[in-house]
């Protein structure tokens, strides 16, 4: 019996038989992609460790059987099993790095990357940065990825779920932050006692609805870090309430609340958020400075 392994022998042919596979497939693309080449592309490309950039020279080398076998079964998983690409690779990425995942945190993509990248200017202006929260942390992306940008800055990554924090902390030894990176347990701002000049978060913000219509691709995302109550905003009202005590003077909280913005802005009509916009896609993300939380506060409270 002959298989797909003894005729498909190069990168190229695997990933011709991978984009013909998932054309006829009814794959969602939501999980470091959007179309069915790149997936196709990150799926045979990472599967045999080569580089997504600059990757021409490689297209006509010969893989060994293992390595075709191997990438023959991820694609079938792929269309069977519907299970994201960076879950099959135990990897994903993240402002241009690696990050180990699996099936206890979220597979990044958020547009906090972005602002990162821009070093959250101009909201920053010259304030100095040196302490930043990760908020609801999951995997450490957002964290760590500040943690580079800042590169003087003590960064905590935070996170209920103690199989997340494993991942992140194997995420703080990939990229060799030890001396300035640490995880803390905690709901929310429960068991945080810090002042921080930045607090960055993506928490769960999944309403009701929108979980219940989701494409089976995030079936495989734990729960815990998307679902947040009837309007998806069960975490964002705990940061809201919680995060002026956490800030230092002129600290800034951004926080990302997906497609619930809307709900967002009818539960805090007179809270002073700034909706940010991106690029390279996302939206959902607002930004609020310390002086401007505690003086809604105390007009509210």
């Amino acid at each position: 019996m002959t298989s797909p392994a003894d005729d498909l022998l190069t990168v190229r042919d695997l990933l011709r038989f991978a984009v013909s596979r998932f054309a006829s497939s009814p794959l969602y693309y939501g999980h470091g992609t959007d179309n069915l080449w790149d997936e196709a592309v990150h799926l045979v490309l990472r599967s045999v460790h080569l580089p997504l950039e600059n990757n021409n020279v490689f297209l006509d080398a010969r893989l060994t059987r293992p390595e075709r076998e191997m990438i023959l079964g991820r694609i079938e998983r792929r269309i069977s099993e519907r299970i994201p690409v960076a879950y099959l690779l135990g990897e994903a990425w993240f402002m241009g790095m690696p990050f180990h995942v699996d099936e206890r945190v979220l597979v990044p993509r958020s547009p906090l990357g972005e602002l990162l990248e821009n070093g959250l200017q101009p909201w920053l202006g010259d304030a100095p940065v040196a302490r930043v929260l990760d908020l609801c942390t999951g995997s450490g992306c957002i964290g760590i990825g500040a943690a580079t940008v800042f590169d003087q800055a003590d960064v905590d990554l935070s996170d209920v779920s103690p199989e997340a924090l494993a991942v992140a902390e194997s995420n703080i030894g990939l990229h060799g932050l030890e001396d300035r990176v640490q995880t803390l347990q905690s709901d929310v701002f429960d068991q945080i006692e810090s002042r921080y000049d930045v607090i960055l978060s993506n928490p769960p913000y999944v309403d009701a609805e929108d979980l219940a219509d989701m494409p089976e691709e995030y079936q495989h995302e734990p729960a815990l870090g998307l679902a947040a109550g009837a309007d998806g905003l069960d975490i964002a009202h705990r940061i809201i309430a919680g995060a002026a005590n956490h800030l230092t003077e002129n600290g800034l909280l951004i926080v990302e609340v997906g497609n619930s913005w809307g709900a967002m802005d009818e539960a805090y009509p007179d809270l002073p958020l700034t909706w940010l916009e991106f690029e390279n896609g996302g939206d959902g993300v607002f930004l609020i400075s310390a002086p401007d939380l505690r003086e809604w506060q105390s007009k509210n409270n």
